[in-house]
């Protein structure tokens, strides 16, 4: 009897803890989205954990993560109501595998306890096949030429060109062209400048670029080259010069150290196609003027603003900065001597009321001449060497002088009348000069022509070695 009345009472106790609500044994619900291998519509949607019940929040949140292939995924995690979201940072990307796992116990607001060890795998988007770099150029380890590159990367899909475009970095490749062809499938880079040669390039198309659907490449991809297949250093292999004829430029035969002439210019060969920066590497010591072209792709000519300085030693200098179109250099300057087959300008004839003078036999430069006793005008003829421009024949009859020499009382003469009858033969009309009489001494004028670097000069330059100095015995 006695041990029926402790069952009773037992099961009393029992009744009256479970009223009180000291004791609960009902399950924590629990709902999870999404669902195994399901697909989340965008790229913000939400994972949501939905508990029936008020949960300790800090302990639900610290079960909950989510993954891919690249790592854990970073998100922000709120409550609303008794349900638990989490929105990924950065949103999902495409074509991916998450997987969403909650593993560990997590208590309710009342005291139950709820053991989680749960695993689902789910994608965002879309669950498409990711794209693959099927074949690139220049292959990895290749080695290539400077001039006229292209890239060139094939995919299996059709790709998102910015995301691509972005993704791609070419080391030491400057501004460059995209072009897309094959419904976006392919793409080739155009350099905007000719490679550097003998260098080792890198390229790196990283994992971020996508699909036109938005799957990104399963993995970076990486490749070098080498700018190394020409192997054969630039020279000079000639320099001559050079006579235009008939619309081109052709070689005189002779050699440069001596044989460079007026009105020629200096070819130079190369022993192989040079670039455009060899027009620029050519100079002069001392200075010259002109300008260089080519002649053909391994030759250029130096074509002179005014013809070389006669009785002068150059030095033409090839820089060592000058390179073919590869882009490899010459290496060191290369210099060589040259003095121009360039003659002084010189006075040929000296002509007076029609008598012609060598004046390279006058004795002591003496010339005997007649003037017009009424007026004292004296005419003359000076035949040049080499033709004169229009400003060197305005200039040239304002520097010759005639001036009174013996005797000293003769007075000043003056310039009547010059006129050019042809480019190179001046013709010249001095007035006031007086002849002598029978038994007087000899008068004499002193005719100057400048020479030197500031004499009279041709159209080219070219200037007398000295001057010139007639002494005109004024006879009747």
């Amino acid at each position: 009897m006695l041990r029926l009345w402790n069952n009773l009472f037992v099961l009393l106790c029992a009744t009256i803890l479970a009223s009180c609500g000291l004791v609960d044994f009902r399950p924590i619900g629990i709902g999870i989205e999404p669902s195994p291998n399901s697909i989340l519509s965008e790229s913000y949607s939400p994972v949501i954990i939905m508990f029936d019940t008020g949960m300790v929040k800090n302990e639900a949140e610290s079960i909950l993560q989510v993954s891919s292939d690249l790592g854990a995924v970073r998100g922000d995690k709120f409550w609303r109501g008794d349900h638990l979201y989490f929105v990924p940072v950065s949103g999902w990307t495409a074509g991916i595998r998450y997987t969403l796992s909650l593993m560990g116990t997590v208590r309710s607001l009342d005291g139950r306890e709820l053991r989680l060890g749960h695993f689902a795998s789910f994608y965002a988007i879309n669950k498409n096949t990711p794209p693959l770099l099927e074949w690139h150029s220049p292959s990895s380890g290749a080695s290539i030429g400077t001039n006229n590159v292209v890239f060139e990367f094939h995919f299996s899909r059709s790709m998102d060109r910015l995301s691509v475009e972005s993704a791609l970095t070419l080391d030491g490749v400057g501004n460059k062209i995209f072009e897309w062809s094959a419904d976006d499938r392919q793409l080739r880079v155009i350099p905007e400048r000719d490679l550097s040669p003998w260098i080792m390039y890198r390229w790196n198309l990283r994992d971020s670029a996508r699909s036109f659907d938005g799957v990104p490449l399963p993995k970076t991809y990486s490749g070098h080259f080498t700018t190394c297949m020409d192997q054969t250093l630039p020279h000079v292999t000639s320099i001559f010069p050079v006579l235009f004829s008939d619309g081109s430029w052709h070689s005189t035969g002779v050699c440069i150290e001596t044989g460079l002439r007026q009105g020629q210019g200096i070819a130079v060969k190369f022993n192989k196609p040079m670039g455009e920066n060899v027009l620029r590497s050519l100079r002069f010591e001392p200075y010259l003027t002109g300008r260089t072209e080519f002649l053909s792709e391994e030759s250029i000519v130096y074509i002179f603003t005014r013809d070389p300085e006669p009785d002068t030693t150059y030095t033409l200098i090839v820089s060592g900065d000058t390179r073919d179109k590869e882009g490899l250099k010459i290496g060191s300057d290369f210099r060589l001597n040259f003095t121009p087959d360039i003659p002084f300008l010189n006075v040929l004839s000296f002509t007076a009321n029609g008598t012609v003078f060598d004046i390279v036999s006058a004795v002591n430069n003496v010339l005997p001449v007649s003037v017009d006793p009424a007026t004292g005008e004296l005419n003359f003829y000076i035949q040049f060497s080499l033709l004169f421009g229009l400003e060197e024949r305005l200039q040239t009859p304002q520097r010759i002088t005639l001036t009174p020499f013996f005797p000293r009382t003769l007075a000043p003469v003056a310039l009547q009348y010059v006129n050019w009858t042809s480019r190179d033969r001046l013709f010249m009309r001095w007035e006031g000069l007086i002849a002598t009489t029978g038994g007087e001494e000899p008068f004499y004028y002193r005719l100057t022509i400048p020479g030197g670097r500031g004499g009279i000069s041709s159209d080219t330059g070219i200037y007398m070695k000295h001057d010139i100095t007639l002494y005109l015995e004024v006879v009747r």
